[in-house]
């Protein structure tokens, strides 16, 4: 079964069990997988218990519902989100000089025709003696 079927299947559900785990719990509010953690992180999102960074994150189904339900705070949840993109894309173009990243190394652009011109030696060179 792919992920589609899976939220899908999920989506259908009459009665949601009381905790979601972060795929669930980000079909149910409507966001990407990977910006629940982002959610988390802004303390937007709170997961139940107190589980380790790298640990499973469970969240409450009924606070989930809420939290659906409340305008101002998908409101500011999305916001959440575009500032945390708006930051990463300032670093990398920032990480440069002048924004351009590929595969981890920056860019070279290449020198205009003037700058190339003006960086040759203007002195002709010695011609040699036979």
């Amino acid at each position: 079964m792919n992920a589609d079927e899976q939220q899908a299947e999920f989506m259908s559900w009459k009665i949601a069990p009381a905790r979601l785990n972060a795929t669930q719990a980000a079909w149910y509010l409507g966001f990407e997988q990977h910006e629940i953690a982002m959610l988390v992180g802004e303390g937007l999102l709170k997961p139940l218990g107190h589980p380790a960074r790298n640990a499973a994150k469970f969240f409450a189904t009924q606070t989930l519902d809420q939290l659906r339900r409340d305008e101002k705070w998908l409101a500011r949840a999305t916001d959440a989100i575009a500032d945390y993109w708006r930051q990463q894309n300032a670093r990398k173009r920032g990480a440069c000089g002048r924004g351009g990243v590929t595969r981890g190394k920056a860019i070279r652009r290449a020198a205009p025709a003037a700058e190339r011109a003006a960086a040759l030696p203007t002195t002709p060179a010695p011609v040699g003696t036979e």
